[in-house]
């Protein structure tokens, strides 16, 4: 496996806090729309039956939202250790780097390319 050089491993870090700050941000927005005031403005006083299935689901897709954005907060807190433990470029699979440039775009990756692709190939559903 290839060490990342300090250098590196500092852009890593700062794309990481990125991530981390925008994810965030997006459930604090999410959060604030949310709640039981949209739930009223969306299904008015009266209920009618297709509001209040419309209100439902705007709530459900918050939700989901919001869960996919904390799955991402626990991939960029995996992706810290990785990268204080010196293993971020290490492919969880094979072994093999991950390599720089793919850390660059995506820094919480756990697998190289070719594992990837596998992986999706896989568990394509």
């Amino acid at each position: 496996m290839t060490l990342l050089t300090q250098a590196q491993n500092a852009r890593l870090a700062k794309r990481l806090d990125a991530l981390d700050l925008r994810l965030r941000d997006d459930i604090r927005a999410t959060l604030l729309q949310s709640g039981d005031q949209t739930y009223i403005d969306l299904a008015g006083l009266v209920h009618d039956p297709g509001d209040e299935a419309a209100a439902n689901q705007l709530i459900e897709i918050d939700d989901a939202l919001i869960e996919r954005h904390v799955r991402e907060l626990r991939a960029i807190e995996a992706a810290r250790r990785r990268l204080a433990d010196g293993s971020i470029n290490c492919c969880i699979e094979c072994g093999d780097d991950i390599g720089y440039k793919r850390l660059c775009v995506y820094p919480v990756a756990w697998r190289c390319l070719i594992c990837q692709a596998q992986h999706e190939k896989t568990h394509a559903q």
